[in-house]
């Protein structure tokens, strides 16, 4: 019998209770025909039952491509482990995954990427588990939710703490994962695969090892097949002795919204120029400033959010190339794209496997990390990852937890308050409504960051917003750069509740940072 089958009859050997590991981020990578068809197979036969999935990032989107969705089913999950979910805006429906979580109906965990990759390899290599610093203090930790997102996860913890070498570190004991489902874009009759459609390679490779080494079933959709022995060896990502199953989906996606453009997949390169800028307003003020904090030469991780927009200043400012990005579905260097695209880069250097670009996130390897927060409290905490009363507006951690955990560097960004109606000219900024929601808090609903571990271990950390710069200090958060226009008792340090103290040594932040042409600034 060949590996080409259809999605029905490759899900149809998945059996009841097993633990589904499942390679995507968003739509990138998503083998969303065959979520779709286990879906469908539940829905007629009632099996298979009791599953345990593993996402280290988001398997779906909320903007057509169902992936998780399909198979959010009272019966057929009865746990998710994943690094991040799918999340949009709240005039979308919450997505069915998320009603699961809030109504208790799965037990659902939120793992940082990158430790979820590392649970692949050392099941992989018969390895006791995973062993991390990665988390400490944060709601990763068991002395805060150790990863539980509702009750019924709570119940059964999956992390533990454990003392090593005169050291605290977090024990994530291993998950054996029964199946494989994985993507690429072609595979041969021996179930070699190649990804050269695809904008990162994502974990798939380690995923396959991981269940292979257990007797485990890997099941690969790609968009089309070829003969055996036309892939030239240096192609191929995963090789064909770890493949079981090839399911063809001629129509996958690229992306969010993608169907296929080649310069995301390094096919091509596009004209500098063919980039589209950061459109004038108060975020774009934020990510000039942020900016700012580079230097030429330096490699930088780039997050969601206000944060995505700091690649497009430097093009605006005719530096594109001064910086190597290095972003965690792979790519490093380029352009790292906004929107529907993010996760992708065009002009990549190369493309890296998520698991091994972790593990240089985890390792502190690079300078600076750009990202971005829902609030931040008196310690220097961040929150990205829970907002109770709209839980789908965020994905959860994804890698944020790995990459703040030894960064030299973090610059976040964000509005000091929440719906606050502001005026933006060429020589200030002013407050004309004081906002909705404080973003500035005593203590944020959960802890993605912990400032008081930061302070210890002697990081560097900044928030950049549009009324000031804040430093992370011993002695708590201190406004050190003041927008023009703003007033910093009354908008800085009234506005945050007295949270954000103004340093006696605090400087005006630049004035060009607010005029509608580039600033003339070179990093």
């Amino acid at each position: 019998m060949g590996k080409h089958v259809t999605a029905a009859e490759a899900v149809a050997r998945i059996p009841d209770d097993a633990v589904v590991t499942v390679s995507s981020s968003s739509a990138l990578g998503c083998p969303d025909a065959v979520l779709k068809a286990l879906g469908e197979r539940f829905r007629a036969e009632g099996h298979p039952r009791g599953l345990t999935t593993l996402h280290p990032i988001a398997a779906g989107d909320m903007y057509g491509v169902k992936g998780i969705d399909h198979i959010a089913q009272d019966g057929l999950l009865a746990r998710v482990i994943a690094g991040s979910y799918p999340s949009g805006p709240s005039n979308l429906p919450m997505p069915e995954i998320w009603k699961m979580v809030v109504e208790d109906r799965v037990a659902a965990y939120n793992v940082p990427s990158g430790i979820l990759f590392d649970m692949h390899r050392d099941v992989a290599a018969r390895r006791p588990g995973v062993l991390t610093r990665v988390g400490l203090e944060t709601f990763v930790d068991p002395i805060r939710e150790g990863c539980a997102m509702n009750a019924r996860a709570a119940a059964s913890p999956i992390v533990q703490r454990q003392d090593f070498g005169g050291e605290t570190w977090l024990h994530f004991p291993n998950i054996v994962p029964n199946v494989a489902i994985i993507r690429a874009t072609t595979a041969d009759e021996r179930g070699n695969l190649t990804y050269e459609h695809e904008g990162a390679y994502l974990g798939g490779l380690d995923q396959a090892i991981a269940t292979r080494n257990h007797g485990g079933l890997v099941i690969a959709q790609v968009k089309r097949m070829t003969a055996a022995g036309s892939l030239r060896p240096h192609d191929v990502h995963v090789p064909g002795h770890l493949v079981d199953l090839i399911v063809v989906a001629p129509d996958q996606k690229q992306t969010t919204e993608t169907q296929y453009d080649p310069a995301i997949s390094g096919e091509i390169m596009r004209p500098w120029d063919s980039f589209s800028l950061a459109e004038h307003g108060v975020e774009k003020v934020i990510a000039r400033r942020a900016a700012m904090e580079l230097r030429r030469g330096q490699t930088a991780n780039l997050g969601f959010g206000i944060s995505a927009m700091v690649p497009r200043v430097l093009l605006e400012e005719g530096h594109a190339q001064a910086v190597t990005w290095a972003i965690e579905q792979g790519a490093v260097g380029g352009m790292p794209l906004t929107g529907f695209a993010f996760g992708c880069a065009s002009n990549a250097d190369a493309f890296v496997p998520s698991p091994n670009q972790f593990s240089y996130f985890q390792g502190g390897g690079f300078d600076q990390t750009f990202l971005s927060f829902l609030e931040v409290d008196v310690e220097g905490n961040v929150n990205v990852s829970k907002l109770g009363k709209k839980p789908y507006l965020t994905a959860g951690c994804g890698g944020f937890v790995d990459i703040t955990a030894h960064a030299k560097k973090i610059v976040f960004s964000g509005f000091f308050e929440a719906g606050a109606e502001l005026s933006l000219t060429d020589t200030g900024l002013t407050v004309a409504k004081p906002g909705k929601f404080a973003k500035m808090v005593d203590q944020v609903e959960h802890v993605t960051f912990s400032g008081r571990r930061a302070v210890a271990q002697g990081q560097d950390v900044i928030y950049v917003t549009e009324r000031c710069v804040i430093r992370l200090t011993a002695q708590g958060l201190q406004a050190v750069e003041i927008m023009p226009g703003i007033d910093p008792t009354r908008d800085i340090v009234a506005a945050s509740g007295g949270r954000v103290q103004v340093a006696e040594n605090a400087t005006s932040m630049p004035v060009a940072l607010l005029r509608d042409q580039p600033m003339g600034w070179s990093p």
